[in-house]
């Protein structure tokens, strides 16, 4: 996989997202082999969940940076760059991303082709089944702007935001388990610095 949309994947993941990256979207036709037309960077899906009423647990908070709206399932789907944030072609593509809602079982076929227009004319649009999908690119700009037709989040505000979440959550995350190499690599460093700190220096 891609080291930025590894590290992508891994940003969503701790906001509560469900991925799926490097997504294939194939051309069949019953005249030529199935091929692959593109693959899209990041497929995400975070659902709504009520906070309770009284006590549980509460809901976690997700990066305002992600833009996303509160009180309802949130899909993206994003462009990975390592430089300047923007759509390939195939994202701009309709027949890409109705196959890619269809398949992926965000909206039924005979919807997706209205979704998808919306979402290429203003990057945000409501499905039948209530949850907003949203286009989000990420990547290193000079100033980070989201225009009419996506949203932005920038490859540097992610690497903050994970060392942060490590380094204030270190209490719970740094005794478990983790087997995603990014979030295992930011929690070395965080185990790293914190036994660089507590080594008493030599006299």
């Amino acid at each position: 996989m891609d080291t930025a949309v590894a590290l992508v994947q891994a940003y969503l993941r701790i906001n509560g997202y469900f991925t799926v990256a490097e997504y294939p979207v194939l051309d069949v036709s019953p005249r030529i082999p199935a091929r692959t037309m593109t693959d899209l960077d990041i497929l995400a899906i975070r659902l709504h969940r009520e906070p309770p009423a009284h006590g549980g647990l509460k809901a976690t908070d997700q990066d305002p940076a992600l833009g996303a709206a509160r009180g309802t399932a949130d899909m993206i789907v994003g462009e990975v760059k390592e430089g300047t944030p923007r759509l390939n072609p195939a994202m701009r593509d309709p027949a890409v991303l109705e196959a890619a809602f269809t398949r992926f079982g965000c909206c039924p076929a005979d919807t997706a082709a209205d979704l998808v227009d919306e979402l290429l004319r203003t990057g945000r649009v409501v499905a039948p089944a209530g949850h907003v999908i949203r286009t989000v690119a990420f990547g290193n700009p000079h100033h980070v702007s989201s225009t009419r037709e996506w949203h932005t989040v920038s490859l540097e505000h992610i690497i903050e935001f994970l060392g942060d979440h490590f380094h204030t959550n270190w209490h719970t995350v740094g005794h478990t388990q983790i087997k995603d190499n990014v979030l295992g690599m930011f929690a070395l460093m965080e185990k790293s610095r914190r036994a660089t700190q507590s080594t008493p220096a030599n006299p």
